[in-house]
């Protein structure tokens, strides 16, 4: 029998059990000898079962067979082999069961896993697997070990019964010693526990078998104490399976299994082991006791034993015999602790290991072909790639940016190896291969070196040490094939290019490591593209660039046959590249004998000749590779050896028998050439006949091997010419194999649907197919381009109407692209996009790769000769050759250089026509004709092709334009797929062919193109993802890498320029985070050309306010490793950019004199130096190691600075994007830049200031109410700011820390730290403001409290004076209390006396006549005024006049032309002022009526009525600032009209708020009024003095009357204030900044088309905004009062009755409490309601108290009356009456008003539009969402009569248009305004062409309003044009909804 390998295997991490070792073969076999006991049909139910599930896809190695259900019995068979050989098959196995033996002589092609297991059922014995602790000594050999216990270990999760056979048939009924020392081991070995589970079994002839049992056999059942069965050989098997089925059930809960026997033994070894500590004591160097793991070497016996024993053990010795492996295992001396200790914790390990561990087997003599599957899952296993079998691993998951692809790793432990492998070979590191493992390499072999005792025996340890292995580590070549079969398709694809970018060998054919079956994976080479060059007959240098799969070459097989002491693969390399592993050998690092997985690989490789005699090989050869035994292979054989051109065969030696023998004879009779190579032979070259050589390689110099290698295939190739060339693609061909491309249901369908394209474009030619096939993307595109160019260059003077002209002709070109025909080329390819196919990738990746094989050759054929053109053009130069020759050779060059233009060909340009397809259907609105789905959904197929890992063209290269509208639909589409992430762009800038898109796709794993001939063009940007793991550390969600054309590109000499490559530079700058700037080589010339580039690049990125940031890489250094060399580059680079810093601040006009005064950069950190690409001469040359150990440094440290960038939002991206683009279109870049996203933080920002102005204002508006309520009350007699800013500080710290949340947690947080400072200084200004203002208004109401005392005590002395005297007659009337009628007599009579005795003493207050008053006032000024100054045609007559020319006279100093002097060169006006004086008194004249409303508010004319005095106030206040203003150096003399039309004007204005207060004032002060109103309230009181009622009745009552004015008073003022908050939240004109009210403003003027209207909000602004909002707030309160006014009123006045029912209780107790009387009452009383209520003891100074004693009876009144009163006044709730009601100032429209007027109001001086900045003396310059037209203004063409159409925005674009500044003769370009000074100095006007429909279209409608207004046309230059007239009112709504 043969030895058998047992014990434990186990997963390292979590040890897991894994039970593979249950194999058909031997399960098979167990059951069919079972079969002596069980039922036949019962074991080929479970044999046939178990054939099913291994036929089935779902079937796991790891399932147990079973019997028909888990209640038949588990049973192990225990015999003596011997006795069962014949006698049982004689007994039971039919022999239609029986296995054939004729199965083993299967067909060669049946799959090998199946003849491996026929051929191993017939082997010997099953073993099983265990393990022993060394201590306890069984003197079992492991064959009796295997023999007990391998079954058991494959019942699943254990065997009910053991069943001991005795087989008599010599009658004796004797045990033979072999049976009685089985029954003993196994006793001995499994414990006193197995005896339940044993059943003897005793089979033979006799009758009477229970008699004559020998004593023997008694004694061995005794002993096992188990029951027995005897049967005769002719008795039914049924009976027995029957009685154990019955022990089944009964015992279903206690199985015997493997664990229970290693809980046994580890028992055993505990108890030993403390028992001789406690027998020893604890001696510190006694000897550690120790076990053996017994095990199959790598499956885990370690991680066992540590389980199991805890840390108690440490490893001390490794030994390896075999195929088995002995770990011994020694105690720690912590193992001295206390048994108690120790014991409970290695009762739970062991607990858990025999919970998962379960014992598994391994023979080599079972199924070969499972135990390979096995060894596979293994592997799998190692390398954690279990469950991603079958294309289950993603090229996505491999690209994206993870935490371990930012780490260098030389070695890694196993479960790292594939990423390791994987990031290495994506940055074309051919160190890949060469990963070390640390988990070998800790596990380091070791001996006891702690013992230096004398009694060592060295011949036995130094055997032993000879056994001492370690752990196999994964081989090189399993990892990557491992990878190879996990990958998906196009990742397969990724690492099949990179490996032949490292000059690797890679898979030709691949067999399955499972079933064997053989693939060839033609796909995986579609993108490997090979170079090289040849001699031609002429000895010219010829190169080529072929993409492999189509290339035909020469093809050298190399095969083995057995086992060869030389290297194949280490031979072959040497014929390829001596100084590159091209393919992986025996002696390369990390090579091992546990290869798994590349026998049967073949794989090629192919030698590219460098066109120089040093060469190899004249011509491209490919050679190819068979891994493994030749013989095995038969399939790969016989394919590599019929296409080969020359074979080579190694062999040991010559041997004329053995299988080989057939194969090399029929090799050797073909004509084919082979070369031989024997191993253990000693011999030169030698040719045996024609094309037939022997080399003999033993003890041989490798390079005199090598060197005759070379020059038999040379000379095979020669002879045999072409006949035998090899193509890969006809490798398919073969039968037998398969093709993934063809197996892959996707991927054919792509290739068809590619195919289908290509046919259309056969026999084309290749410089003109795009103009054919792409007609948007041609001449009609790059018009366009020019057209846009020009659009934002404007040169005439008429600018709108060239404006018009060159968007007209724009659209003529949208209409022409739109009306193009799509072709039937795009038309299959926009079917196949727009599918809900899941081919699209594949069919995108075929359309790339049949393109690039279209194009290749003519491109390499276009490139050499333009090299040539080139050279040609170079020598005349050097000859300073001007002739006519030069100009021709020019004029080739260049129209080669657009044939090299027009023959590129790829995805990019498709995608191309596909934007101009969308643009043009977006600029006409409406569907192509022959397009088949909706245009809109033309941006989501490029969107998904970016998530997809495509690149897309951001710029077009052939154009230099950026297709803004197609790029922002895109980005659009983007985010609603993906949602508004954040991403972080980096951008790449260098010179053509310096390596920019080698580097970012060795960094990234991109795509940007680098092959098939043709360098980037334009721009290109593609997605990296960010892992979920990095999204934690990063701040960004995608890496948006932008790839630019190299700067200074050679094929467009003669087209490009400097201001293209600016354009690029800045373009790219201005996106990026973090711009490389790549530098090749060491030129200093070069290097000063791109640096000046890149500085003029961050100098403008500074001036528009962004800030990138930049590292320069320099590649190609030839020395990394001087230091001081790369310091003094350093230095060299810092002052050439300082250098070039100080030439471009000179060309842009800026002061910086360094780079750090453009940019912060560390020249330390921030320059990389970059090792040359390859290592070696291309090529044949591998990539540089170092070169990719620098891109790892790069990558890195552009992570370190992502990490603490915020990148940008997809959305803002967009903006940004847009921005860059429009102002790089105009001439000037920083003079045209308008930021968005800085515009819409900014707006952001302006909106959370209006939130933070209104909580302050909010807030001081409570305080100021209540503390007036207490300075009403007498409560306050002084105001202090503290005490206000007491009051408003928890507001304020809620604003504070509101701000600084803001600040910096929003997204924008980066652009909005800019104005940090600044807003925090204007929220404290304006806090300060407020209580400054809020302190004068109380103090002014203190000062007015006392003017109205008299006022108020007059009123308080009628009404008490009336309490008192009804009072006095009520108690007169006592007795006729109940005659209502007389008492309402003699009332009305009394009521009728009293007051007319009051209005003798108190005259009633008239009604005013203000104009009255205005009269008599400028009489006394002016001789004359107005007869009627309030008519309609004088009203408000000096606010809508458009020139106060009539008011004034000229300046007799200054000069009539000096004064009327205007731009008269350029513009005029009507108007004979200067425009500067129009502004000046205009302002004033805004600024006087602002100031006069404030005075008219604080003679608060509602509480002390109104005075003549008032008016004189106004007229005081007027002339005084008239005066003022004109002792200005003003050129001008105001006439006495324009004061009086200002005062006429202000009084008109201010009339209606002064007849409303003094209404309020006499209503409440009028004696005939107020005490009509209070008429009912009397005679109440009047009746219950009549009915003696008591004092406090009377007094409750009084109270209530007196309450009632100041809770409705209350009520109206707080409803006013809350629905001022209200309105600040809902209302939508309100809820915004500044900018948002004037757009709703602009919307209401033009839904009304009222011309007066627009006249006021164009010259007054401000006095415009007022109305709207005091408009607004009124049709708020309309449309709203029942659903938000009225229950506002209804809770205030619920919560005041409240109020005062709580007071009343509690000075009621306070009263009680201290025995008080009434006065302390009514003090408590009035007190407690000071701040809600103007309501005093004053108020009842005059009524008698004496009497009021019964305070509770005082309460119940109040209660009672009150509710009656609240009702009253409930019931008078409504619309009409709500701000009649209110004081002026306390109307909601006035808190607004006041909020939205502290803003700025400065007024372009061009176009007259208002600044939009929410903060009046703003920093920074005054600026609007959009002009209008200067003609709004009353400008003109001088000269004429012709009203300007210029737009300030696209008059300052223009460079030929010029004005003259107010009060200069020096003209000034328009496009440098801010020269001229003043006002015009401080504006940001920036060149702007939008269409700005809104004033387009009020112009055309208004046209002859305003004709008629400033007497002037728009005609002649001015004309209006005609695209301006199309504007519709809804367009110019949207426009509104657009810029604002």
């Amino acid at each position: 029998m043969q030895k058998c390998c047992y014990g434990y295997y186990v997963n390292r991490r979590n040890f897991m059990t894994h039970k593979e070792q249950k194999f058909s073969g031997f399960t098979q076999r167990t059951c069919l000898r079972l079969a002596t006991m069980l039922n036949a049909a019962t074991i080929q139910y479970s044999l046939t079962r178990y054939q099913e599930k291994r036929r089935s896809r779902d079937f796991q190695p790891e399932m147990s067979v079973s019997f028909s259900s888990v209640s038949k019995p588990k049973l192990v068979l225990c015999r003596n082999a011997e006795t069962l050989t014949g006698h049982i098959s004689k007994l039971i196995l039919d022999p239609n069961e029986r296995i054939s033996e004729s199965r083993t002589e299967c067909a060669r092609r049946e799959r090998r896993s199946e003849f491996r297991s026929v051929r191993l059922r017939r082997n010997s014995e099953v073993c099983g697997r265990l393990m022993l602790p060394a201590n306890f000594n069984t003197q079992l050999s492991e064959e009796e070990v295997c023999k007990f216990l391998c079954c058991v270990s494959l019942c699943d999760p254990g065997v009910h019964a053991i069943l001991f056979i005795i087989l008599d048939d010599t009658l004796t009924y004797k045990l033979t010693d072999g049976d009685k020392a089985k029954m003993e081991a196994i006793q001995r070995i499994l414990s006193s526990r197995i005896n339940k589970h044993i059943v003897v079994l005793i089979s033979h002839n006799s009758e009477n078998r229970k008699a004559e049992l020998h004593n023997a056999t008694n004694w061995s059942l005794e002993s096992f104490q188990r029951q027995h069965n005897s049967r005769r050989h002719t008795e039914k098997v049924s009976t027995l399976v029957g009685r154990f089925e019955q022990m089944a059930g009964e015992s279903r809960a206690g199985y015997f299994c493997t664990d229970i026997f290693l809980e046994v033994q580890v028992e055993e070894f505990l108890e030993s082991r403390f028992e001789k500590i406690q027998s020893q004591g604890l001696r510190e160097n006694a000897d550690d006791e120790s076990f053996v793991v017994l095990g199959q070497m790598g499956v885990g016996t370690i991680g066992t034993g540590n389980t199991t024993f805890g840390n108690h053990l440490k490893l001390t010795k490794q030994m390896s015999k075999g195929d088995r492996e002995i770990r011994q295992v020694k105690c720690h001396d912590e193992y001295k602790e206390e048994k108690k200790l120790i014991w409970p914790k290695t009762k739970s390990s062991l607990k858990e290991v025999n919970k998962d561990f379960r014992i598994s087997r391994s023979d080599q003599f079972l199924n070969r072909g499972m135990s390979e599957s096995k060894t596979i899952q293994h592997l799998l296993h190692r390398l954690h790639l279990e469950g991603r079998q079958q294309n289950t691993l993603r090229a996505a998951d491999v690209l994206q940016l993870t935490k371990h692809s930012l780490q260098s790793h030389e070695s890694c432990a196993e479960e790292e190896l594939i990423q390791t492998f994987l990031q290495k070979l994506l940055m074309m590191d051919y160190r890949a291969r060469y990963i070390n493992d640390t988990i070998v390499q800790d596990h380091t072999q070791q001996t006891d070196n702690d013992s230096y005792e004398d009694d060592g025996d060295f011949f036995k340890d130094m055997s032993f040490c000879n056994e001492i292995s370690q752990t196999d580590p994964v081989h090189p070549m399993d990892v990557q094939m491992a990878v190879f079969y996990c990958a998906d398709a196009f990742l397969k694809q990724m690492i099949v290019t990179k490996l032949s970018k490292c000059q690797y060998a890679v898979p030709l054919l691949v067999p399955d490591p499972f079933t064997q079956q053989i693939k060839f994976p033609l796909w995986t080479v579609r993108q490997i593209n090979k170079s090289w060059k040849i001699k031609n007959s002429n000895n010219e240098i010829i190169s080529q660039i072929q993409p492999v799969y189509k290339a035909q070459t020469p093809m050298v097989s190399f095969v083995r046959f057995g086992s060869v002491s030389s290297s194949k693969s280490q031979l072959m390399n040497s014929l390829i590249n001596e100084k590159h592993d091209t393919f992986f050998h025996r002696n390369c690092p990390g090579s091992s004998e546990t290869r798994v997985l590349m026998d049967g690989v073949v794989e090629i490789a192919w030698f590219c000749p460098s066109g120089k005699t040093t060469d190899k090989f004249n011509d491209c050869v490919a050679f190819c590779n068979l891994h493994g035994d030749a013989g095995v292979h038969d399939k790969q054989l016989q394919i590599l050896t019929e296409m080969a051109s020359v074979n080579v065969v190694l062999l040991p030696q010559l041997h004329k028998t053995g299988k080989s023998t057939t194969i090399i004879q029929n090799l050797y009779r073909n004509r084919k050439p082979l070369i031989c190579l024997f191993t253990e032979e000693v011999s030169a070259l030698i040719e045996t006949r024609q094309g037939k050589y022997k080399i003999g390689l033993k003890d041989r110099n490798q390079s005199a091997v090598s060197e005759e290698l070379r020059r038999a295939i040379k000379y095979c190739l020669l002879s045999s010419g072409s006949s035998f060339t090899f193509k890969l693609e006809h490798v398919s061909k073969h039968s037998d194999i398969r093709v993934d491309e063809e197996d892959d249901d996707d991927c054919r369908k792509g290739k068809e649907a590619a195919h289908q394209m290509m046919s259309l474009l056969s026999n084309k030619d290749l410089s003109e197919i795009k103009e054919s096939f792409l007609p948007c993307q041609g001449n009609l595109w790059h018009k366009w381009c020019q057209k846009n160019k020009d659009l934002h260059r404007p040169r005439a003077e008429s600018v709108e109407k060239e404006l018009n002209e060159k968007k007209t002709r724009m659209k003529e070109i949208r209409e022409l692209q739109y009306e193009s025909v799509i072709s039937e080329f795009m038309k299959l390819f926009l079917k196949q996009m727009n599918s809900q196919s899941t081919n699209k990738k594949y069919f995108l990746k075929w359309l790339g790769i049949l393109l690039d094989e279209y194009t290749s050759k003519d491109i390499s054929y276009l490139h050499h000769k333009y090299d040539e053109k080139w050279s040609a053009v170079l020598k005349l130069k050097e000859k300073h050759d001007q002739s006519k020759q030069m100009s021709d050779e020019q004029a080739k060059l260049e129209k080669m250089s657009k044939k090299l233009q027009a023959a590129a060909f790829g995805l990019e340009h498709i995608m191309r026509e596909i934007g101009q397809i969308y643009e043009s259907c977006q600029r006409v609105k409406k569907n192509k004709k022959d397009l088949q789905f909706d245009f809109s959904s033309l941006p989501s197929l490029a969107a998904e092709m970016m998530i997809s890992g495509f690149p897309l063209e951001l710029m077009d290269g052939d154009a230099a334009h950026v297709p803004v509208i197609w790029i922002s639909a895109v980005l659009d589409e983007l985010i609603q797929k993906l949602g508004d992430l954040r991403v972080f762009v980096l951008s790449v800038l260098g010179i053509q062919s310096s390596g920019k898109s080698t580097m970012l796709n060795a960094m990234f794993g991109l795509q940007f193109a680098v092959s098939a001939g043709r360098c980037t063009r334009g721009a290109f940007m593609q997605l990296v993802r960010v892992s979920d793991e990095m999204k934690t550390q990063m701040n960004f969600d995608y890496i948006l890498v932008v790839d630019t054309e190299g700067l200074r590109a050679l094929e467009l000499a003669g087209r490009s320029t400097r201001h293209h490559d600016n354009e690029l530079a800045t373009f790219v700058v201005g996106l990026a985070n973090l711009t490389l700037i790549n530098i090749f080589g060491e030129n200093p010339a070069e290097m000063q050309d791109i640096l000046q580039i890149v500085v003029q690049a961050f100098l403008r990125m500074k001036k528009v306010r962004l800030n990138p940031s930049c590292m320069f890489v320099h590649q190609n250094v030839s020395d990394l490793t001087a230091e001081e060399k790369n310091m003094d580059g350093r230095r060299r680079l810092q002052e050439k950019l300082d250098e070039m810093t100080k030439l471009t601040a000179e060309e842009e006009d800026c002061d910086e004199k360094c780079f750090n005064d453009v940019i912060k950069f560390d020249v330390q950190n921030n320059v990389k130096y970059f090792a040359q690409l390859w290592e070696g001469s291309p090529p044949m040359a591998p990539p540089n190691p170092n070169y990719c150990e620098n891109i790892q440094e790069l990558k890195d440290s552009i992570i370190s600075h992502a990490s603490k960038s915020q990148g940008i939002m997809l959305i803002d991206l967009k903006d940004c994007i847009k921005d860059l683009w429009d102002a790089l279109l105009k001439e000037q870049f920083i003079f045209s830049f308008r930021n968005s996203l800085e515009i819409s933080a900014y707006r952001k920002l302006e909106k959370e200031y209006s939130k933070w102005s209104w909580r302050l204002r909010s807030a001081m508006m409570e305080t100021e109410n209540k503390l007036h309520n207490k300075i009403e009350n007498e409560a306050i007699h002084e105001v202090e700011e503290n005490d206000l800013q007491g009051e408003l500080k928890d507001t304020s710290e809620e604003v504070k820390k509101s701000m600084s949340e803001f600040f910096e947690k929003d997204k924008d947080a980066t652009l909005l730290i800019h104005w940090k400072t600044s807003f925090e200084i204007k929220i404290k200004e304006l806090q300060e403001t407020m209580v400054r203002e809020t302190k004068r208004k109380l103090n002014e109401i203190l000062q007015q409290r006392d003017l109205k005392k008299q006022i108020d005590a007059q009123r308080t002395h009628h009404e008490n004076t009336l309490y008192e005297k009804s009072k006095e007659l009520a108690l007169k009337l006592k007795d006729k209390a109940e005659d209502k009628k007389t008492l309402k007599e003699v009332f009305d009579l009394f009521w009728e006396e009293c007051v007319k005795k009051i209005i003798r003493d108190s005259p009633a207050i008239k009604d005013i006549d203000i104009f009255r008053d205005v009269r008599r006032l400028l009489s006394d000024i002016y001789e004359s005024i107005p007869v009627d100054p309030w008519q309609e045609g004088n009203a408000y007559k000096i606010f809508t006049e458009w020139s106060y020319c009539e008011y004034v006279n000229i300046n007799k100093q200054s000069g009539f032309r000096e004064a009327y002097r205007k731009v008269n060169d350029t513009f005029g006006q009507v108007q004979t002022l200067a425009v500067e004086d129009e502004v000046q008194i205009r302002s004033l004249v805004t600024d006087v009526v602002q100031q006069t409303e404030k005075i008219i508010q604080s003679f608060n004319i509602s509480k002390i009525g109104y005075n003549i005095s008032c008016i004189q106030q106004l007229t005081d206040y007027i002339n005084r600032r008239v005066t003022e203003h004109q002792k200005e150096q003003v050129k001008y003399v105001f006439k006495k009209k324009f004061f009086m039309d200002l005062v006429l004007s202000i009084c008109k204005k201010a009339n209606e708020m002064i007849t409303d207060q003094h209404r309020m004032f006499k209503e409440a002060n009028d004696p005939v009024l107020y005490l009509e109103k209070k008429r009912d309230e009397y005679f109440s009181i009047f009746q219950k003095y009549c009915h003696g009622a008591a004092s406090a009745a009377i007094f409750g009552e009084i109270i209530c009357q007196k309450l009632k004015e100041p809770i409705e008073h209350s009520v109206y003022k707080k409803t006013a204030r809350d629905l001022t908050d209200e309105m600040r939240t809902n209302c939508e004109s309100l809820n915004g900044n500044r900018s948002n009210l004037e757009k709703h403003i602009l919307k209401t003027l033009a839904e009304e088309e009222d011309f007066v209207s627009y006249t006021d909000y164009i010259n007054y602004p401000r006095h415009h905004f007022k109305s709207f909002i005091r408009n607004a707030v009124s049709q708020y309160i309309t449309d709203n009062f029942s659903a938000r006014v009225l229950p506002k009123m209804n809770r205030h006045i619920n919560l005041l009755h409240q109020k005062i029912m709580k007071v009343a209780h509690e000075s009621t107790e306070h009263v009680q409490v201290t025995s008080g009387d009434v006065g302390l009452w009514l003090k408590n009383f009035t007190q407690q309601l000071s701040d809600v209520l103007i309501f005093s003891e004053k108020d009842l100074s005059g009524v008698k108290l004496e009497d009021v004693d019964d305070f509770k009876l005082l309460e119940d009144i109040i209660r009672k009356e009150l509710a009656a009163i609240m009702s009253d006044i409930s019931s008078r709730f409504n619309t009409k009456t709500f701000l009649v009601n209110l004081d002026c100032k306390d109307r909601p429209h006035e808190a607004l008003n006041d909020h939205f007027s502290q803003c700025c109001w400065v007024k372009c001086p061009f176009c007259g539009a208002t600044c939009t900045n929410t903060i009046e003396n703003h920093d920074g310059y005054h600026s609007v969402p959009f002009h209008r037209s200067i003609g709004l203004s009353g400008i003109h063409y001088s000269n004429t009569s012709n009203l300007c159409t210029h737009i300030c925005t696209s008059a300052v674009a223009n460079s030929n248009i010029y004005f003259y500044p107010v009060g200069s003769d020096d003209k000034v370009p328009w496009r440098e305004y801010r020269k001229a000074g003043g006002d015009y100095a401080k504006w940001s006007i920036i060149p702007d062409l939008s269409e700005l429909p809104y004033w387009k279209w009020f112009v055309c409608r208004f046209q002859k309003d305003l004709e008629r207004y400033y007497n002037k046309t728009f005609g002649g230059q001015g004309e209006i044009p005609d695209e301006w007239r199309k504007y519709t009112k809804q367009e110019a709504f949207e426009s509104l909804d657009k810029y604002i």
